[in-house]
């Protein structure tokens, strides 16, 4: 405990070394901040109906992903998961991401559009937002705008802030850049954890937490680095997307998801192809300890004492740490897969919650490229602030998550 209660400072005390404006840092906020967390980390992680819960929410991606499997199994037969023509030479083997896990995206898009259309996702963002205003001091605009990164995607929560956008402080508008690589969406939150379940039984309960401690560590890791100096911007939930019907929803959040489906699967080709092609170059250096140098291993010496600050033991730290340095400079559905392949006895089942908690956050270079295009777009007039942005809100998310990180160490 000792470990993640010092990282949970000392992540804090980077930001406080970035500050850009240090003589108007709030003690309020600070504290504020780290109590909500801990409320949260207590609340989500030691009452046991909560914890219950999980295993409830087990359930419904069990349910989701077997749904998705008809969907597949359909239209690509054995491939998408269908009765095999052959008998399978060990278990998993048929098993292809494409056609069987990634299928899910379409699935969730889908169904958050129409959980949109039936003001589900619109009250519960209200909810958060209120909460956040209430306890942190958060402007109307900015608050809807994190609270809906806990459910959305970093492009989809500044469109529910779109008329504000132009004149919100540069304060705020960081934030929002923050909690977008400190959070992540409900689009993919179902399928890491279908991914993840194998290994951390609970894994869909400790997602959903994850993202929604990492709000208020991402509002005080931004404000933070950037203090707010003028008055908050005051607005209200806009609506960018209008849908006629529930199966208008369904059809255009499937045709959304198409995208996205489309884009993770160009990117886990290509990063993966380049961090091949990066540890081919590296094995033409000399062994070290009988080893040969992979970029997974010198990102795990690097991220090391940031996984160790968090609560994981040194002995595990290179491990964990190659995971968190994979997140962050390709992205956190290859961590994820990674983390899946890690043997059973090489880490903690506490180690696997810790990490799992600090990689759940877009923060890296490929959702950097994603963010800059589509909030350019909405707002061109202030591209270039939010391109000078957008190197330090990968830092600020990263050093988010690592605090929710610490807090999943504090009480797991």
């Amino acid at each position: 405990m000792f470990q993640s209660i010092l990282g949970l400072f000392v992540f804090l005390g980077i930001a406080v070394l970035l500050s850009e404006n240090k003589k108007e840092l709030s003690a309020r906020l600070i504290i504020s901040a780290i109590s909500l967390q801990l409320v949260l980390g207590v609340v989500t992680l030691k009452l046991v109906w909560i914890r219950q819960g999980f295993f409830y929410l087990n359930g419904l991606v069990t349910a989701l992903s077997k749904a998705t499997g008809q969907g597949t199994a359909m239209v690509f037969g054995y491939i998408g998961g269908g009765a095999l023509p052959f008998q399978e030479s060990y278990p998993g083997a048929s098993f292809i991401l494409a056609f069987q896990s990634l299928p899910l995206i379409l699935v969730m898009s889908a169904l958050s559009a129409l959980l949109f259309y039936w003001k589900i996702i619109p009250a519960v963002v209200r909810s958060f937002s209120v909460i956040l205003n209430k306890t942190l001091g958060t402007g109307g605009a900015e608050g809807i705008g994190v609270s809906a990164n806990i459910f959305v995607g970093m492009v989809e929560a500044p469109l529910l802030v779109k008329p504000y956008l132009s004149t919100m402080t540069r304060s705020e508008l960081f934030t929002l850049m923050t909690c977008g690589m400190a959070t992540i969406a409900g689009t993919v939150m179902v399928l890491y954890a279908t991914i993840l379940k194998p290994v951390i039984p609970d894994i869909l309960g400790h997602i959903l937490t994850a993202s929604i401690i990492s709000a208020p560590a991402a509002i005080l890791i931004s404000k933070t680095m950037i203090p707010e100096t003028k008055d908050v911007t005051e607005g209200n939930l806009s609506t960018p997307t209008v849908y006629k019907s529930a199966m208008d929803a369904v059809t255009k959040g499937t045709v959304s998801g198409i995208d996205l489906l489309i884009n993770i699967v160009a990117m886990i080709i290509v990063l993966v192809a380049l961090v091949s092609l990066v540890n081919m170059t590296l094995g033409l250096m000399p062994l070290l300890k009988g080893q040969p140098f992979t970029l997974q291993r010198i990102l795990g010496w690097i991220m090391a004492p940031a996984t160790w600050l968090m609560g994981i033991p040194w002995s595990e730290a290179p491990t964990t740490g190659a995971l968190m340095g994979t997140k962050t400079i390709l992205n956190e559905f290859i961590a994820y897969l990674d983390l899946t392949r890690i043997p059973a006895g090489e880490i903690s089942e506490r180690s696997r919650v810790i990490i799992s908690y600090a990689m759940c956050g877009f923060a890296n270079p490929g959702s950097l490229g994603i963010m800059i295009g589509g909030m350019g777009s909405m707002v061109p007039e202030r591209r270039d602030e939010i391109v000078s942005l957008g190197f330090r809100s990968i830092v600020s998310g990263t050093l988010a998550t690592c605090m929710t990180g610490a807090v999943a160490g504090i009480f797991s």
